[in-house]
């Protein structure tokens, strides 16, 4: 595995960003069934130039991706914020139908995102299909202020669950279009950055919202809904205009840095020259992603974020509220954990890019995890006379949530050359790992407050599993490389043509696991 060490006049982005920097299987890029005039091309542009073209994406396409996520987690997640609010007074509602109402958001949000990500691969324009969703939940999220009845709420949910499936791994398959594997998982982190500066800002955007109770005849909870569902429209209309779609589509890109952008991922074998152009589908994709072990051993790295985060979003004000503060306070105090979420999910993703090594920058977080609700497990019992050392424990457990799911969703990128399988296998890990948004749903039970033992305790068997997994998909992927090696490149070559290595994709020998 190669460390590149980079000077430190660069930004954290250009030092991922360099393409000096490599993962396992970038170290030997394949240029066969390339032109030998692209070949030229690709040895002779310019270091300055790559970095700036790289940098010119980040610009364009970054940003518009965060604001999308950011307000996906507003308006999934701020029923929590709703129900201390009030939520369950006005539709005369118990702690178990509020459970309910917050898990069948998760049921069509499994079911839809691998077929989402499939109909995404095909369109030539994603920014139309992701304006697209993104109004649609709007629009429903609006409707909620509306709401009349607990059989309302449950319908809203479910469609809001519907139509937010796409987004996230959606998000992802087109990070994978415009980057390398080395620059993904910084990529990721800061599209998942919103998620945890979202928690803090759900909290703060509920305090002051929550003021206009009242207001046109609507509690506060209402318009927690309503304000941020006109919000989430006004940027999913932006979305058809401002969010990028491939680099021949790219007016703001030279001929030189669209070639770059294309040949760049086909030396690499990442994708196919023409992925943003695809008009088919490859069924066979689908049946190679089931079967493929590293997705689950992935699946369960990845419940150890999605268990006790989706349970967290939705209860941590209500355990903050049980330290003895107020709900106005107990929404401003939520953002502090967040935001140290929102700083380590970064850090640890610029590392892992830095050097191209995932496995140690997933389990450092989870060791987290299981030091934080260790100490919630067995002092929040009495939380209100250790309310320092648990509210440490809550920033303590964001810190060490937030970094997961990038780094598990850059291994996966990393060692799924193939397009088509690519974009199932993002969807699917997506996908099963929300059934841990399902479990989180209940685990905390309001009868069982404030120690909460099953939410604590199911959280560290979570945590505790995932890291089993890492380290496990770390040795194994290792032996698997040693026994490539068996082979050299020229009898490989030998062996087989250039189609045949392609069609192979990550079985192929010449490809390294990313570890």
């Amino acid at each position: 595995m190669a460390i590149t060490r980079t000077s430190s006049d660069l930004s954290d982005v250009e030092r991922v960003s360099d393409g000096k920097e490599t993962v396992a299987h970038d170290e030997c890029p394949h240029t066969g069934g390339m032109r030998p005039e692209d070949v030229e091309f690709l040895a002779n542009f310019p270091e300055d130039r790559k970095k700036k073209t790289v940098r010119k994406v980040d610009f364009r396409l970054i940003p518009m991706l965060v604001l999308l996520y950011l307000m996906a987690y507003l308006d999934k997640t701020n029923i929590g914020n709703a129900k201390i609010e009030g939520l369950l007074v006005s539709l005369n509602m118990t702690g178990v139908e509020y459970n309910v109402a917050v898990s069948v958001f998760f049921i069509p949000f499994v079911l839809a995102e691998v077929p989402s990500n499939m109909v995404l691969h095909l369109f030539k324009r994603p920014s139309l299909y992701i304006g697209g969703i993104v109004v649609c939940w709007g629009i429903i999220m609006t409707c909620n202020g509306v709401v009349q009845s607990y059989g309302g709420l449950i319908a809203i949910r479910i469609f809001l669950g519907l139509f937010e499936a796409g987004f996230l791994p959606g998000a992802i398959l087109i990070i994978s279009k415009w980057y390398l594997p080395n620059e993904t998982q910084t990529r990721i982190a800061l599209l998942y950055t919103s998620a945890a500066s979202g928690g803090g800002l759900s909290g703060l955007l509920a305090f002051a919202i929550a003021k206009m109770d009242g207001v046109g005849g609507y509690e506060g909870w209402r318009w927690i809904f309503i304000i941020e569902g006109l919000a989430t429209i006004a940027i999913g209309a932006m979305c058809f205009f401002l969010l990028v779609d491939s680099p021949a589509l790219s007016k703001w890109l030279d001929a030189d840095e669209k070639r770059y952008l294309e040949l760049r991922q086909q030396v690499r074998r990442v994708v196919r020259p023409d992925e943003f152009r695809d008009s088919h589908f490859d069924k066979h994709a689908i049946l190679s992603v089931l079967t493929d072990w590293k997705i689950y051993l992935l699946i369960l790295a990845n419940w150890s974020n999605a268990v006790p985060n989706y349970a967290m979003k939705f209860t941590m004000p209500q355990i903050i509220k049980n330290m003895g503060y107020t709900s106005a306070n107990a929404q401003l105090l939520t953002i502090p954990p967040y935001a140290v979420g929102a700083i380590s999910a970064y850090v640890f993703s610029v590392f892992a890019d830095r050097h191209s090594w995932r496995m140690p920058f997933i389990v450092g977080p989870q060791l987290c995890l299981i030091v934080a609700f260790s100490i919630l497990f067995a002092k929040s019992a009495d939380i209100k006379n250790n309310i320092a050392l648990c509210y440490f424990a809550v920033c303590l457990a964001c810190f060490g949530m937030y970094p997961i799911l990038p780094g598990v969703n850059a291994w996966n990128l990393a060692n799924t050359p193939s397009p088509t399988k690519r974009a199932i296998s993002i969807g699917f890990l997506v996908c099963v790992g929300n059934i841990g948004g399902l479990i989180g749903s209940y685990i905390y039970l309001d009868k069982e407050a404030p120690k909460y033992p099953t939410g604590f305790g199911t959280s560290f068997g979570f945590a505790s599993a995932g890291v089993v997994a890492a380290v496990t998909l770390e040795v194994l992927l290792k032996r698997r490389n040693k026994k490539k090696e068996l082979m050299s490149e020229d009898e490989v070559r030998q062996r087989y043509t250039d189609e045949e290595l392609d069609r192979m994709g990550e079985r192929s020998p010449l490809f390294k696991y990313a570890l």
